[in-house]
């Protein structure tokens, strides 16, 4: 997939892209660019943080990474490869994050599309509220 992405794009499969992807996928969860440039570095302190920005970018292009924003500021990302869909409960006082899927949620949604004359391609839904731990604090 990110092959031909690049290929698509006359963009070359350097073996500093190949790095970043190989680390990007290997973690699970959401992941800042800095987070990223920081775990890339101990694989190769050769790459630059500029270089993984930008290859952060073309993942994000050719689908094998997406942008999640939790409220907080700092854009993250996550893989798509071999994931399904999920939404996210967000705590805006602690920023703990949880994915989660509701087969209910997703008819909803196809529903409400349908009868607006939409066929859904995707979505992305955050939910924002506190956790327990904080509600208890």
């Amino acid at each position: 997939m990110f092959q031909e992405y690049l290929a698509k794009n006359q963009l070359k499969l350097t073996p500093q892209r190949m790095c970043i992807l190989d680390v990007f996928l290997r973690y699970r969860g959401h992941m800042a660019s800095e987070e990223l440039y920081e775990q890339v570095k101990k694989r190769d302190p050769h790459i630059g943080q500029a270089t993984v920005y930008r290859t952060l970018k073309l993942l994000s292009g050719s689908g094998l990474a997406k942008e999640v924003h939790f409220g907080d500021g700092l854009t993250r990302y996550e893989s798509t490869y071999g994931e399904e869909h999920h939404d996210h409960l967000i705590c805006e006082r602690c920023g703990k994050n949880m994915e989660v899927v509701d087969p209910r949620i997703e008819a909803l949604q196809e529903e409400l599309a349908a009868r607006h004359g939409f066929s859904l391609t995707s979505h992305r839904m955050y939910l924002y509220g506190l956790c327990e731990e904080c509600r208890k604090g």
